[in-house]
């Protein structure tokens, strides 16, 4: 057993520990409790790069398997697809255990927090390097499990029936992705994930029962991706702390549920048999309807948190969309998204955040010249928002860009509409906040909740700040071998789908 063994054992416990180290430390050890937390997102970071690059530059393996009995094998294995999530999970851990350290400073339960935190992430790396269906399957359900004691985190009654409501979902969820698993596993055999598919030599006599597990599985990966009307849980968990609702919102959650539909549509089906049993077609209309009911919903919203929530239902699924497509492009858009969303999403909730918790701002109504009292997150905030909204040279322009052309390319023009339609409802819904932070007046006089040197304490100001970076070098830097998108384009030529 070599580093190809160890690196993802590694990479998959440097958060576990963490977390369970943690439980175990009383609430006072704040110092040593922000040393593990920082120390261990750190060294994830650098285990991710070096892996990276054994892969990518020493073209060297990384796999782990073992059996479990019952004709189960559980299994880790590092490709392109799953470098690129782990990359945005751990890089996004790191800026979010910063922002999280801040945020909750002097806040009861921190060690209760912080420990279902690593175990959240813990979940959403071990979903990223699951080799097969069964092992993703593991992990998307201990995903289920941790992130619900940080949406009830405050404890407060509105907390516990958002928990409910969030375990009805997703438990409900996962009882039809269980099935449809199990289902698949009889008739097919071991479910590794193969780039081309594993399911095209089934005989006919199997693509009725394989259209009925395709259905099961995307019902369950769509509650987590919140497809409509699946979407119930997302905008009820808003009550969750700030850095929760910023990691289930970019990569923890819904990103599970989007990234378990490309797995499923590229790497178990295959992406041209999907199209042949006539699979994809009615995803690409899920996909559609859900990007414009989430946009429209989100006109409606006056707190701030609940119209980011309904924008990140609309916007999850562009990666939906763009998986349901047999078109390059759209392959290419809906890998870079995965990217993309995640950190201008991050962004836009580090963002609310820290008006929330220096201004004690939560209503839409209550910003109007916010931007005069902080002018840094009022600008991050645009920046992400502009992102949003396709703004070039921002990295949702290059999503919108390669997904728009991908439908031109696969002759279904009305996915242009719907993105058209997308943006302009984009920028109803976000402008008005913008204009209202940097060109209207104050009602009434802010308390200062948080003295601080800066507009806010810097740990609550660097995390958006490295995030909107990120966001606007992901536009800039799109063509450059090693960005988001360059990325994204060698994933899905090693797919075989982009020339």
């Amino acid at each position: 057993m070599d580093l190809g063994f160890w690196l993802p054992i590694l990479v998959l416990s440097s958060s576990l520990i963490t977390g369970l180290i943690i439980f175990f430390l009383k609430e006072e050890s704040t110092g040593l409790r922000t040393v593990l937390n920082l120390l261990a997102a750190a060294f994830k970071v650098v285990a991710v790069h070096y892996m990276a690059f054994r892969l990518l530059v020493l073209d060297k393996a990384h796999e782990v398997s073992f059996s479990m009995g019952l004709g189960f094998d559980f299994v880790l294995r590092v490709d392109f697809l799953s470098l690129m999530f782990v990359s945005l999970s751990s890089n996004l851990w790191l800026v979010t255990t910063l922002y999280a350290v801040g945020y909750l400073e002097g806040s009861p339960n921190r060690s209760r927090f912080f420990g279902f935190f690593s175990l959240c992430v813990t979940a959403s790396t071990g979903i990223a390097l699951a080799g097969n269906l069964i092992t993703f399957f593991i992990f998307y359900e201990f995903l289920t499990l941790v992130t619900y004691p940080l949406v009830v985190h405050r404890e407060t009654r509105t907390a516990l029936e958002a928990g409910r409501t969030y375990l009805w979902y997703t438990i409900l969820g996962g009882s039809f992705l269980f099935v449809g698993v199990v289902w698949l596993q009889v008739i097919a055999g071991p479910l590794d994930f193969i780039d081309t598919g594993i399911l095209e030599g089934l005989g006919s006599e199997h693509h009725r029962t394989l259209s009925i597990i395709f259905l099961l599985l995307i019902v369950g990966l769509g509650v987590k991706a919140a497809l409509v009307p699946l979407h119930g849980w997302l905008p009820v968990a808003m009550v969750a702390p700030a850095p929760v609702s910023a990691l289930l919102h970019a990569v923890a959650v819904v990103k599970a549920g989007a990234f378990g539909i490309v797995r499923v549509v590229f790497d178990v089906f295959g992406r041209d048999f999907a199209g042949f049993l006539g699979l994809l077609a009615p995803l690409a209309g899920a996909a559609a309807l859900t990007i414009i009911f989430g946009s429209v919903r989100a006109l409606y919203q006056t707190d701030l948190k609940k119209r980011l929530a309904y924008s990140t239902v609309s916007q999850v699924s562009y990666i939906t969309i763009g998986a349901a497509v047999i078109a390059p492009f759209s392959t290419v858009g809906a890998i870079v998204h995965l990217v993309h969303q995640g950190v201008m999403k991050i962004t836009l909730f580090f963002c609310a955040g820290n008006i929330a918790e220096t201004l004690g701002l939560h209503k839409i109504r209550d910003i109007k010249g916010v931007a005069r009292r902080m002018p840094v997150t009022a600008g991050l905030f645009t920046i992400a928002a502009f992102g949003m909204i396709g703004v070039p040279p921002l990295a949702g322009f290059i999503s919108k860009w390669y997904l728009g052309i991908g439908g031109l390319d696969a002759g279904k023009d009305w996915i242009l509409a719907v993105l058209v339609l997308s943006s302009i409802l984009n920028s109803a819904y976000f402008l008005p906040v913008i204009h209202a932070m940097w060109f209207e007046h104050p009602d009434k006089e802010w308390k200062t909740l948080r003295p601080s040197r800066f507009e806010a304490p810097w740990t609550l100001l660097l995390p958006p700040l490295i995030t909107a970076a990120a966001a606007l070098l992901a536009g800039i830097l799109a063509g450059w071998e090693w960005s988001p998108l360059g990325v994204a384009k060698q994933i899905a030529q090693g797919m075989g789908v982009y020339p």
